[in-house]
């Protein structure tokens, strides 16, 4: 981590009605339950929420992020993170998916920040950040290159403004958001922040999808029964469920030997066996948030 002050701040944003106020709250309890030195939460918002959890500090998306062309599939809004002035420059920033379940402390993600320019990013691709991948990049005109996934972001707010510069400029230049680099927000930042992009380490937080899923069941089981994997998942933090299919709540309600394929081909057995012990605190977490006195009506 650099330096030795373990202070920072968590970024939500939320636009849209996807998810509900007493999501979010969820979502903040989580954080705030574990996290050491967290001075703040925010949530960047298209509009006010009431019933937020006390001390959530809401603050608007910028209007310009808002046009119906940056909502779509590529959610180029999210790029406001970076946008000077929108999350004060004061603290590192933690950016985590409102589909996140947290179940330890996400101030361990900061030791990511190896310099204050830094910007951690979930790993994409099996090609990791450095100076072969921007090598392969120019050999191959872009068609090779290290991608991070902006499920977690981790970024100092005062350096990292150079990202949403260059976005508003590629886009008053007419640059189609559907090529190349700009075709969604975390390809646009491993591209335009290349050179200090790095990995979140999947000892922290992984992607749901990616790290239990395959497409061969024995090759599910074989990396459960890993020694070393079986201990590296004991020690996750969090975990982000991305795309519309798997969200914590819906896997939580699948019986017992149920399989799902997404597609990509990758399937998913709900067993002990394959999931091992996020299973059951992925089970008791949204049972224990159901419970909850502010689930059941968004206020």
């Amino acid at each position: 981590m650099l330096g030795s002050d373990p202070s920072w701040q968590c970024v939500l944003i939320a636009w849209g009605d996807r998810y509900p106020v007493w999501d979010i709250n969820r979502l903040v309890r989580s954080i705030r339950s574990e996290a050491r030195g967290l001075q703040r939460v925010i949530l960047l918002s298209d509009r006010p929420r009431e019933g937020l959890e006390a001390g959530v500090e809401v603050r608007d998306i910028p209007a310009w992020y808002m046009a119906p062309a940056f909502r779509g599939g590529g959610c180029h809004t999210k790029l406001c993170l970076f946008e000077p002035g929108v999350v004060p420059d004061d603290l590192v920033a933690v950016y985590v998916d409102l589909d996140t379940l947290v179940f330890g402390d996400l101030s361990c993600v900061l030791d990511v920040m190896r310099t204050p320019g830094t910007v951690g990013l979930l790993p994409a691709s099996i090609l990791p950040f450095g100076a072969v991948s921007r090598m392969l990049r120019r050999l191959t005109g872009g068609r090779t290159a290290a991608r991070g996934n902006s499920s977690v972001v981790v970024f100092h707010p005062g350096q990292a403004g150079f990202i949403a510069a260059r976005f508003r400029e590629l886009v008053a230049a007419g640059t189609d958001l559907h090529k190349g680099p700009m075709r969604a927000d975390d390809r646009f930042i491993s591209w335009v922040a290349e050179d200090r992009v790095r990995t979140v380490s999947n000892r922290h937080v992984v992607k749901f999808p990616a790290e239990f899923m395959q497409t061969w069941r024995w090759l599910v089981h074989l990396r459960a029964a890993l020694p070393w994997v079986r201990k590296r998942r004991a020690g996750l933090v969090a975990v982000t469920f991305p795309g519309v299919q798997f969200k914590g709540e819906e896997l939580a309600a699948l019986p017992d030997g149920a399989e799902i394929t997404d597609r990509r081909g990758r399937r998913l057995f709900w067993t002990d066996r394959a999931v091992g012990g996020m299973r059951g605190l992925i089970a008791k977490h949204y049972a224990d948030a159901s419970a909850a006195p502010d689930t059941q009506v968004d206020p």
